[in-house]
């Protein structure tokens, strides 16, 4: 699809791979069995036992082009990307999303220009590039790479975020070392400040 201005949604399930349903084929010679009532389809079974981390849960992502290289195992989508799972958001102006063998499971992806992306424990971060690893649950922020949470700031060349782990690690370039900005709050504001859910950040 390559009208402007059209917005394109895909559904990508880490787990398996999307299909309709299937009937199964009587044996020959014998009447085929009646089709069964209408009846709402099952949930996916990937939707309902999701990983604690999130790594089984639908990957959706809104663009205003998508175009499929299937030799490659390529999905480029360009044009006001929005890229959600789980409770996490990412936004750019271009993703490319890297299948398996099977083009079934997200193994990589690889966003530029304008990159943002919030985490599903809150922490918000800016960069060049965002390259994102399913299997290691790993976001690194490349370029210019910022991450805050409340008013505390990191800014680095390299930022990489492991996202089971609730760990980042914060890297320097040749011309700007790390820095950090942190606020010490009291035990009484750490106290009455309630922990939001995941995705449900102010």
């Amino acid at each position: 699809m390559s009208r402007r201005g059209a917005v394109v949604a895909l559904v990508l399930w880490s787990a398996v791979a999307v299909s309709g349903p299937v009937w199964a084929q009587g044996a020959p010679g014998r009447p085929r069995p009646a089709r069964p009532p209408a009846a709402a389809p099952a949930p996916r079974p990937d939707a309902t036992a999701a990983a604690p981390d999130g790594r089984n849960a639908p990957v959706t992502v809104d663009a205003d082009q998508l175009e499929n290289i299937q030799k490659e195992g390529l999905v480029v989508f360009t044009g006001n990307v929005v890229a959600t799972q789980n409770g996490s958001t990412q936004w750019a102006d271009r993703m490319e999303v890297y299948l398996d063998d099977k083009g079934d499971r997200i193994v990589r992806t690889v966003s530029t220009g304008n990159v943002r992306i919030i985490t599903r424990d809150c922490r918000s971060g800016t960069a060049k590039r965002a390259e994102y690893f399913d299997a290691e649950q790993r976001v690194v922020l490349i370029g210019n790479a910022r991450v805050w949470r409340d008013d505390n700031v990191v800014t680095g060349e390299r930022i990489t975020i492991y996202l089971a782990e609730d760990r980042s690690l914060v890297e320097g370039g040749q011309q700007e070392r790390v820095k950090a900005v942190f606020y010490p709050k009291s035990q009484d504001e750490a106290a009455a400040r309630p922990k939001p859910a995941a995705g449900q950040c102010s």
